[in-house]
This record gives C-alpha cells, structure tokens and sequence, in this order.
C-alpha cells in the first residue's frame, strides 16, 4: 500500500520545532547541504586547489533516495488510549492497523498478539518502507503477569532472522531490516502515577529496543496535573533505572547532549492524537472539538505532540535506528555468538574418539581450515543450534 504525505495533509507543512527550545539541527548541516549554482556564479573548474571531496555529500543523497529507507514502529499501551489515532497522525496517513484492516465486531484478544501492517509512504521524492507494529491485548486482562514477554521475544526474534541473513557466507546485498527500531509506550493519564505495570515493562524492554514514553490523551488533564505527572514520572524512571530515548550514555559530544537534555526534560511527553481536520481562523487543522473549542494537535501550546514528531521523524529518526543496529542489536548479537562458541567448544570436546588404522597407528584427522573471524565456524553452530 502507498500513502503519499504531501497529497494527503499539503496544508500542514511546519518547521522542526526544536529550534523553540534551542534544538534545532538545522544548523549542523547547512554547512553540508549542497548549495544550487546560479548564474553567472564562480565554479571550481579555476580554482586548481580544489579536490572535489565534498561531492561524496550529493553521491550520498542520490543513493539513498534510490534506495529509500526503513523504519519499523511498535507501539504499546492499553486499549482505548489512541495509538492507531496517534500514529495516523504522526504521518498524517491512514497507516495504523485498525485504519486498514477494520473489525466491527473487535474484542480484547485473551493473549497478547503482535500484528504488523507496512506502507511505502513517499514525500517530495523521499521513499520509506514505513511498518507499524500493534499489541493489542496488552495490559488489558486481570492478570498481566508476564505480558511483556511475547513482545521480549517478537523483538529478540527480529535480530534473530537479522543474524541469520547477516551471517550467511551468500548473503542479500542489501539485508532486509525487520528490527523493531522504536517502541511508544503509552501511559494512562491518570494524573497521579506510574503503575506497576508500566515500570515493569520498561525496565525491561528499555534493555533491548529504544522507549519513547507518552502520556496518552493529554487533554484529559489539567496543566497543573500534567506538569505534575511528568515530573512524577521523571522521578519513578530515574529510581527505577530505567533509561529511555535518548539515553544519557549515547550522546556523542558536548553538542549532543545538550540538545538531547532538553529532550529528556520534556519526556514523557504529552500528547493528543487527531486524524480529523477542523477550520480554525480560516486555516484547517489538525484537532479535537469539543464544547468549549477546538484542541489543535500540533499546536505546542495545546500539547506536545509537535515534539514527539521531531524526534522521531524530523531530528532523531536516524539516530534512533544507529542505536538499534551498533547497541541493541550489536549486544544480542554478541550474546548468541558467545552461546554459540560455547556450544561448539562443547560439541567438539564431546567429539568420537580416533580411531586406530589397521598398522596400530592412529587415524590423522583432517585439518581444519581457519575460517575469518571464525565466522564459519559460528554460523555452524547457529544453524545446529536453531
């Protein structure tokens, strides 16, 4: 299925707003940015100095728009806290799993089911293979004991099928990427805070996927409760030890940190999920209407769902699937490899005894070959392993 951005919402075309609150990147890479030559403008061709090495920069940007790019979203939380509605709304598309695949008779499923849709989404020649992931059924029995394992393990088994493509001796020149690269988890507004549940299941996912949380349907509470609950919230985190996105310990300068600072005191995030449009002072928004006025969605004073989708889209998409593949993943991938060494340590430790040839003499064993890095080897023991 496609979904073209720039069709479907042309009238809600806004900056990064980072810049309010001195976080804008825009800066950092003006400088990289390829300037159109004009006419009449002094080329390169008299300036006998000149190497050409900033051209890598344009080489770059036309093969990854060839290419196109990947991002893979789960979102989690209780039913009837908008994550369909948010998602749609962050890429102003019909791409939630409710939106294309409607069920009239819907029920709380009795286990927790992982289902996932994808869409090609394109903007201003831009391609991404945008997938979504759902978990209903999650935190809405009597007993959520363990519900956070079938999600542990759909993203384990993701850098599983990731692993095995990467160490096939003929692999796919370009490996299909099915990691989950951030999860949204989303908290009651309950105004007073987090419960079990919620630490429990951060404290352990946080561990293998990057954790955005948001306080779902924010206009339910006051400004003076939601400032209260996200400071709760801040507080029950850091005593918990539970480092969400961006995390503290991955910022990779001065520069860094003092744009993710912000972003960590913002967090969660308040937010308020629209997929209607509504006419405010002759403009149409993005809202919800209610007696007393209109909520606009992207309005920053109204809520903070403007920040959600720079971090995740405008500012910090890109960071947020290098964390993935050179930390999560890097870590699940050394762990299996470790067990994997193991085993074929073991194996051949508990290998047949040599056999005598017929003169008395003991049998020589074949030599084996050394293997890069071991790499044959392990991939060996992966494949007796699964």
């Amino acid at each position: 299925m496609t979904s073209t951005c720039s069709e479907i919402y042309n009238n809600h075309k806004t900056e990064p707003l980072w810049s309010e609150v001195n976080l804008s990147h825009s800066n950092m890479s003006e400088s990289a940015k390829p300037q159109p030559q004009g006419k009449g403008e002094k080329t390169h061709g008299g300036d006998s100095s000149y190497v050409g090495i900033d051209a890598i920069l344009e080489q770059m940007r036309r093969k990854a728009m060839k290419q196109g790019f990947e991002l893979n979203i789960m979102v989690v939380g209780q039913s009837g806290l908008g994550k369909s509605t948010l998602v749609n709304t962050l890429f102003k598309s019909k791409v939630s799993r409710k939106s294309v695949q409607p069920d009239p008779e819907e029920r709380i499923p009795k286990t927790i089911e992982i289902k996932s849709i994808s869409h090609d989404i394109e903007e201003k020649g831009v391609r991404m293979k945008l997938t979504v992931i759902d978990t209903p059924g999650f935190g809405d029995q009597i007993n959520n004991e363990n519900c956070w394992q079938p999600i542990m393990k759909f993203i384990n088994d993701q850098y599983e099928v990731y692993l095995q493509e990467e160490i096939n001796i003929n692999r796919k020149k370009r490996i299909p990427d099915s990691r989950v690269h951030c999860c949204i988890y989303f908290i009651p507004p309950t105004g007073h805070c987090l419960r079990p549940l919620d630490v429990e299941f951060m404290r352990r996912l946080s561990k293998v996927v990057n954790i955005v949380p948001v306080i779902a349907k924010a206009d339910t509470l006051t400004l003076e409760e939601r400032d209260y609950f996200k400071q709760t919230i801040r507080e029950e985190l850091r005593a918990n030890g539970i480092d969400v996105y961006p995390q503290k310990e991955f910022d990779e300068d001065a520069e860094d940190r003092m744009i993710n600072d912000k972003i960590r005191e913002m967090i969660p995030f308040a937010v308020v999920g629209s997929d209607q449009e509504y006419q405010v002072n002759g403009k149409r928004i993005l809202g919800r209407k209610t007696k007393w006025g209109t909520i606009e969605v992207e309005n920053i004073a109204h809520c903070e769902f403007a920040y959600l989708r720079d971090l995740l889209i405008r500012t910090h998409m890109q960071n947020i699937k290098d964390i993935t593949g050179s930390i999560h993943y890097e870590t699940y991938r050394v762990r299996r490899l470790n067990e994997s060494n193991i085993h074929f340590s073991a194996h051949l430790s508990d290998g047949p005894a040599v056999q005598p040839k017929a003169n008395g003499q003991p049998e020589e064993q074949p030599p084996i070959a050394p293997q890069a890095n071991g790499v044959a080897a392990q991939h060996e023991a992966l494949s007796h392993e699964m």
